[in-house]
């Protein structure tokens, strides 16, 4: 049966809304328009001037750019000599290149569960799942909200452990007062469109450590260099250069760094009004019993990126899939965020099995992201809150 007909009546939308957008203003544009204006196009200054500006606002001692979030997941691995029988800890309700960066290096990834309250992998899974063969863990800012980094931490010191914070939805969070990028070994972030601030596509690795930076800048071009700091020998003239590890090339251009350095420009404003809408939401959600609110701890302030909705199965007479149906057709955009990692047919092959991560898996089957990104108007949110309203209004068990 159709759903519009199976509520009742048209829809409440005369658009649609999708779950995520970029937002472009004029002077996103001209800056990318001074770079094709100019003579660098990729390998020039708007690089290092982006890496700069993501210093400032996370604190860090430096950023590496590269062309996308999953290259540096695949860098920050490879700067943790993570090789194969390496074992590294990481969560599987996350986008695959959380774990399949791990793979990348011939590593195995280890799932440990959740916390069912805030879907942030949980500390003490994590102490569970440590081996001698244990190498670091990459704990995913889920949401944007911020993992327990002081109970990682501790962890991952007690067990001599690389911390890898995957920020890829928390770019502009803070925990305790520090700015996401400054509290892991090293932290990944993500500038697809979706994301606070985007680049088009790209990512990057921030870090305090030296020798990780260098083995980052390396990653990312082939294992080249020319800075004669680096150079075994002398260098031969202005045309040397050598290559001194494997890299590969995960170049970010010029172009998308002038994006990216006029989107983070804007991303106090951006969280500003990412908070706005998550709060309204929280209003309206709160205090509906059908729905679960995802619980934030304490010392994270955050800049949410997604905003799910956990359904409670035992007030609606509807499966998530009739749910995430029925917002659909009332032309709300909405997704799941995420299938876990180890339910998909690689890993499966792989040797990893269901049940491993319960609380992962329940929340799985519960879960529905509806639309949260900077543009939303008010009224754009209203109509998704009376979406939802109306969806559960028709499908709560009376």
């Amino acid at each position: 049966m159709d759903k519009l007909a199976l509520l009742g009546g048209k829809p409440v939308f005369e658009k649609r809304i999708g779950y995520g957008h970029q937002y472009i203003d004029d002077a996103d544009i001209q800056a990318v328009v001074d770079v094709l204006k100019s003579d660098f196009l990729t390998c020039g200054p708007k690089i290092e001037e982006a890496e700069q500006k993501l210093c400032e606002i996370t604190g860090a001692k430096h950023a590496v750019l590269l062309s996308n979030g999953t290259a540096a997941l695949h860098a920050a691995c490879s700067a943790a000599n993570i090789g194969p029988g390496d074992e590294v800890i990481t969560t599987p309700l996350t986008f695959a290149a959380s774990s399949n960066c791990i793979l990348y290096c011939g590593g195995n990834p280890v799932f440990a569960d959740i916390n069912p309250d805030t879907y942030n992998i949980d500390p003490d899974q994590i102490e569970r799942q440590i081996t001698s063969k244990t190498k670091a863990v990459i704990a995913v800012d889920f949401t944007g909200q911020s993992v327990e980094i002081d109970a990682i931490r501790d962890i991952c010191d007690r067990h001599n452990l690389i911390f890898i914070e995957d920020a890829a939805h928390s770019l502009g969070t803070k925990y305790k007062g520090k700015s996401i990028g400054s509290c892991a070994d090293m932290t990944e972030f993500s500038f697809h469109p979706v994301k606070t601030c985007t680049a088009g596509e790209g990512g990057a690795v921030t870090t305090d450590n030296e020798d990780l930076y260098k083995k980052l800048v390396l990653f990312r071009t082939h294992g080249i260099t020319r800075n004669p700091e680096w150079l075994e020998g002398d260098s031969e003239g202005g045309w040397y250069y050598q290559q001194i590890s494997l890299g590969y090339n995960y170049r970010i251009t010029d172009m998308q760094a002038a994006l990216l350095q006029s989107q983070l420009n804007k991303l106090d404003l951006f969280a500003k009004r990412r908070k706005e809408l998550v709060k309204r939401y929280d209003s309206a959600f709160s205090e509906m019993p059908e729905i679960i609110v995802q619980k934030e701890i304490p010392d994270s302030d955050t800049v949410r990126h997604l905003y799910i909705l956990q359904l409670n199965p035992e007030l609606l007479r509807c499966s998530r899939r009739e749910f995430y149906d029925a917002l659909q057709a009332e032309g709300v955009g909405v997704n799941v965020h995420y299938i876990p990692v180890y339910s998909f047919p690689y890993y499966q092959e792989l040797g990893y099995k269901m049940g491993s991560c319960p609380n992962a898996e329940r929340l799985y089957n519960r879960i529905i992201s509806i639309p949260l990104f900077f543009g939303m108007t008010d009224s754009d949110q209203e109509h998704v809150i009376e979406a939802v309203k109306k969806v559960i209004t028709y499908y709560k068990i009376a």
